[in-house]
């Protein structure tokens, strides 16, 4: 896979991670009732406070891919965002708080996290 075919996926993830999380931030509540979740004023809250840390990663994601930067650090980190994100998606499903959609949200995210993690590696070299 080239390089140009890489950040063109990346693009793609960021604005994906910026839509979903904006959309998090206006509609949790329906959000949060189509994985299944709990969707109590508090679930509502910190589910909008996580969505608004999404829009800013993915902006500054993007931004960075866009531009062409040459900093390793900002994929490199992503990469662990979505890989932490992937994790603890998944093991909010094994424990019964979401339902098997979220399957979908937890591989996207590993998959995003490979690509940034390739993505940076190819940076450095």
């Amino acid at each position: 896979m080239n390089d140009a075919l890489i950040r063109a996926l990346l693009i793609f993830v960021a604005i994906i991670t910026v839509l979903t999380g904006a959309a998090q931030m206006l509609i949790s509540g329906f959000m949060l009732q189509l994985i299944g979740a709990d969707f109590s004023p508090v679930a509502q809250h910190w589910f909008t406070t996580v969505g608004m840390f999404m829009v800013v990663t993915g902006a500054m994601f993007a931004q960075t891919l866009w531009t062409r930067s040459k900093e390793r650090a900002v994929p490199l980190w992503i990469g662990v965002q979505k890989l932490a994100a992937a994790a603890l998606v998944a093991w909010a499903f094994a424990k019964g708080q979401a339902n098997a959609l979220v399957l979908l949200v937890a591989a996207f995210d590993f998959v995003s996290a490979a690509l940034a993690f390739l993505f940076a590696y190819r940076i450095h070299q």
